[in-house]
């Protein structure tokens, strides 16, 4: 079993936490993750044109970049992580540009060799999966998909052709961290997705509270946060991993038990 498919299997909804390499003491920051009760870790690897995220997570990128943050300390930030975290998945998220920039062979290599589980890149459709996914799936590193609110019967088969480890549903049709949609359209999408696919479903975009959270989890596989603690780092700085690990606890607590008396 895969270290993704043992995250998904625990019995509860699985946490997923994102944060931006180079944004903060990342190491220290991922360590809080694991330790606060993150069951999946998103590592976002920093771009100039982050068109999918929002405020919070595009002043992150802009910090780390400002940083020197490169994709070869990225790598390293990853590597490091699993030597510490033997256990815990970990995924890269961006764009095309840095991942494909020296071929795909070469970023699955890289990515293979510093340990990470899954990859998401947001801005190479499915239909160009040549341009990655056979390079990642040779390395056995899973290509995550995104599906959306627009996601139409039509379109789905060919999302999830190939696709493995989770499948992302991005709850709203806009960009990261600034709205949370309906739960009933999170229910019924979720319901749809799952008919169509046994990889699991993990919702995202614009979840804050642990009650958004325990909400998203009574019918997901998982939720997926990430600018609520993009912020946590902006405000806290040098002691963010603290405060991220506190915020962590709380989600983690929340999804955890979210299902508790509901009828398998």
């Amino acid at each position: 079993m895969t270290r993704l498919a043992a995250a998904f299997a625990k019995g509860h909804p699985a946490l997923v936490a994102f944060v931006t390499a180079g944004d903060g003491p990342t190491a220290a920051i991922l360590d809080a993750l694991v330790e606060g009760g993150a069951d999946v870790i998103e590592l976002g690897m920093p771009f100039t044109d982050p068109m999918a995220d929002g405020p919070a997570i595009q002043a992150a990128n802009i910090r780390s970049l400002l940083a020197g943050t490169r994709t070869a300390d990225i790598l390293a930030i990853a590597k490091s992580f699993r030597a510490r975290h033997p256990e815990t998945p970990l995924v890269l998220m961006g764009y095309a540009n840095p991942m494909t920039i020296r071929g795909g062979d070469w970023f699955a290599n890289a990515a293979h060799d510093a340990g990470v589980d899954g990859v998401i890149c947001v801005d190479i459709p499915p239909e160009e999966d040549p341009e990655l996914g056979p390079a990642l799936r040779e390395k056995g590193i899973a290509p995550i998909r995104l599906a959306t609110p627009t996601t139409d019967a039509a379109r789905l088969p060919t999302v999830l052709d190939g696709a493995s480890g989770f499948l992302y549903y991005v709850s709203v049709a806009g960009i990261t961290g600034l709205q949370q949609a309906a739960q009933t359209s999170i229910d019924a999408a979720v319901q749809r997705l799952k008919a169509h696919t046994d990889l699991p479903v993990a919702v995202g975009f614009g979840v804050r509270t642990p009650d958004q959270a325990a909400a998203i989890a009574k019918v997901a596989d998982g939720v997926v946060v990430g600018s609520a603690i993009v912020e946590l780092v902006a405000q806290h700085g040098a002691a963010a991993p603290d405060a991220v690990r506190t915020y962590i606890q709380s989600l983690s607590a929340a999804i955890h038990t979210a299902r508790e008396g509901i009828p398998a």
